[in-house]
């Protein structure tokens, strides 16, 4: 049986990589979709997944989402977070309750899902929690503090998850994109690109890829990190501090 892999955000740029990667290498792929229904119903017809509308910013309809999920007769194999929100204000402008939405989207949404996984993980003693982060959960730049803060806390609720899981053969880990080549990063100035070592901007491809490679059984011990794929700019910024 093929393993069944819940994806969130699956219309985005990263998010389609990674249902199309999973989705080729045999898994079962269930993925949320927010707007973009025309562009959830190609996904699904090109990769056979399962398209679900969700808005993750909608606790009760992420409450309800997480009982549906647990009351499948599945078990998943896989859970990955990659939706996300964001808000960039300086701390003397910041709209709080567009804060609070991107915690919701970013944490508080990824917290319930869980939820309604793990359960059925730790049963078969089996299973792989994936979210992805960012580097702004460890570098400061302005007018990035709500994001930052959900990322940041994102990886420390990842990390105590761990603890509560990887006795019952379940691995929750991290993944930190740095710039992707992506709608959602937009243009991306010539010399930002260039200050990368890598000297490019990063696929959407590689991080389906990184995605791909947690979610295999030789992944097993590699449980309760944050890996980094970024062509060497967080290496680069640790470097110069």
């Amino acid at each position: 049986m093929a393993d069944a892999v819940l994806v969130t955000g699956g219309t985005g740029g990263i998010g389609g990589a990674i249902v199309r990667r999973l989705a080729a290498d045999g898994c079962k792929v269930v993925f949320t979709w927010r707007s973009d229904e025309a562009a959830a119903r190609v996904l699904a017809e090109e990769t056979g997944a399962e398209a679900l509308r969700l808005d993750l910013a909608d606790r009760a309809a992420v409450a309800a989402f997480a009982e549906a999920m647990q009351a499948r007769d599945e078990a998943f194999h896989g859970f990955v977070h990659n939706a996300g929100a964001v808000h960039d204000a300086l701390a003397a402008t910041i709209d709080i309750e567009r804060a609070a939405e991107v915690m919701q989207v970013n944490l508080f949404a990824f917290m319930a899902l869980v939820k309604g996984v793990v359960r059925g993980m730790t049963a078969s003693r089996r299973g792989r929690i994936i979210a992805i982060g960012a580097l702004a959960a460890s570098r400061g730049v302005a007018g990035n503090g709500a994001y930052a803060a959900s990322k940041a806390a994102l990886e420390a609720y990842v990390r105590t998850l761990m603890t509560e899981v990887a006795r019952r053969g379940v691995t929750a880990n991290v993944i930190a994109p740095g710039w992707i080549d992506t709608a959602m990063a937009g243009e991306v100035p010539p010399a930002l690109a260039k200050s990368i070592p890598a000297q490019r901007l990063g696929k959407a491809t590689e991080i389906a890829a990184t995605v791909a490679f947690l979610l295999r059984d030789e992944a097993a011990y590699v449980n309760g990190t944050t890996l980094t794929v970024d062509g060497g700019l967080g290496g680069l910024l640790a470097a110069t501090k």
